[in-house]
């Protein structure tokens, strides 16, 4: 990056404007997924893979209710992190993390109490009651604690104790700078669940879901992921596998290629419910197809049939070219959810491997090893 773009950092964030704020998903999806577009200043610069952060604020609803529960009004006065005097109505909508409540809240919470920790509270306390005190925490914020267990925090400066500060949020960026000078773009899908008898949404895609139409402003920073890099060689095949919002750096692949007329082959795997209604980019990735950009192009939309059907699944049923491909030294990328989906497709290569070189899950392991150490395989997942 340049020595002008590392002038803005999650400390000293440009304040950019919004460009464009649009719904992605047709109204039949049961996702909620936007595409947003954020202004750069002249100098400010990123490669694909790379990460925009934006630093969200707490939405007014959930402040007030955190000042109600507390008995505050607002106006007290504290010191926040850098040791800055804001009001406490600030320092709740920009500096605390008031959403999700963390563990170690619980604890910090029950030392205000001193000796009189409510026995109610008791149970969550210390290691031996890690299990239950996780179970608590799920799903429920900070004004869930404040209302049960009323009275405890007595000055306002306490809560830099017992809550995590307010943090940035890290999305891939969905877009080539080539293709968008002055402009980073990323795709996001805006959480909202019911929780504990109260309607709940992620801070910073709620933030950008409801509170961030085009026009308005955000404080955003951008982040290097070198971790996540196109091939050096511009005609080395790519595989992408990226279900959900996980196309986002996808995108970003197939613009700079198309920008600058790289050669390499490219094939894409996209993933989601419905496809009348959550096939994100649609008309951008069938006319990249068309224009040769996109050599493959295999959709997995999961509720169009009886039988459920994912990007493992058509990873499978197309083993003997993906294979082909690896062999002619294809670079593999998957982005998106960690927690299933990567594990799910690292089988299934895996699979396609062993099934292609006639080996075993054993060989199948080394070779995987190999495109690793190669940097061949990549992974972008949260």
């Amino acid at each position: 990056m340049s020595e002008h773009a590392s002038k803005y950092t999650r400390n000293q964030p440009y304040i950019s404007k919004v460009l464009v704020n649009d719904r992605l998903t047709g109204p039949e999806s049961e996702k909620e997924t936007i595409h947003i577009e954020l202004d750069l200043e002249e100098g400010m610069t990123y490669t694909p893979g790379d990460a925009v952060g934006i630093i969200p604020t707490n939405r007014e609803a959930a402040v007030d209710g955190v000042l109600k529960a507390l008995s505050f009004d607002g106006t007290e006065r504290v010191l926040d992190h850098y040791k800055v005097e804001i009001s406490l109505h600030e320092a709740l909508t920009t500096r605390l993390g008031i959403g999700k409540l963390a563990r170690g809240s619980l604890n910090q919470y029950a030392k205000l109490c001193g000796e009189n920790v409510p026995a109610g509270l008791k149970i969550y306390i210390g290691q031996e009651n890690k299990a239950a005190a996780e179970e608590y925490v799920w799903g429920r914020e900070f004004i869930d604690l404040a209302t049960e267990f009323p009275g405890v925090v007595k000055q306002p400066q306490e809560l830099f104790n017992i809550l995590q500060r307010l943090t940035p949020r890290m999305y891939s960026i969905a877009s080539s700078q080539a293709a968008h000078p002055n402009q980073v773009h990323t795709t996001v899908r805006v959480i909202r669940y019911n929780a504990h008898h109260a309607d709940r949404q992620g801070i910073c895609s709620g933030h950008l879901g409801e509170r961030s139409p085009a026009g308005s402003t955000m404080p955003i920073f951008l982040h290097e992921n070198n971790a996540f890099r196109l091939p050096e060689d511009t005609n080395a095949p790519v595989i992408m596998i990226g279900p959900g919002t996980g196309i986002a750096p996808f995108r970003a692949f197939m613009e700079h290629r198309q920008a600058h007329g790289e050669k390499g082959n490219m094939w894409l795997f996209f993933g989601e419910q419905r496809s009348v209604s959550d096939y994100l980019y649609k008309e951008q990735f069938l006319g990249m197809q068309k224009d040769g950009l996109l050599t493959n192009l295999h959709t997995a939309f999961s509720r169009d049939q009886g039988k459920k059907v994912y990007v493992q699944d058509r990873m499978q049923e197309n083993a003997e070219e993906l294979y082909s491909w690896l062999e002619r030294g294809a670079y593999f990328y998957v982005c998106g959810d960690a927690s299933r989906m990567a594990k799910d497709v690292e089988t299934a290569l895996l699979d396609v491997i062993a099934k292609g070189s006639n080996g075993t899950l054993e060989h199948a392991t080394e070779y995987l090893g190999e495109m690793k150490k190669a940097k061949r395989y990549q992974r972008d997942v949260y």
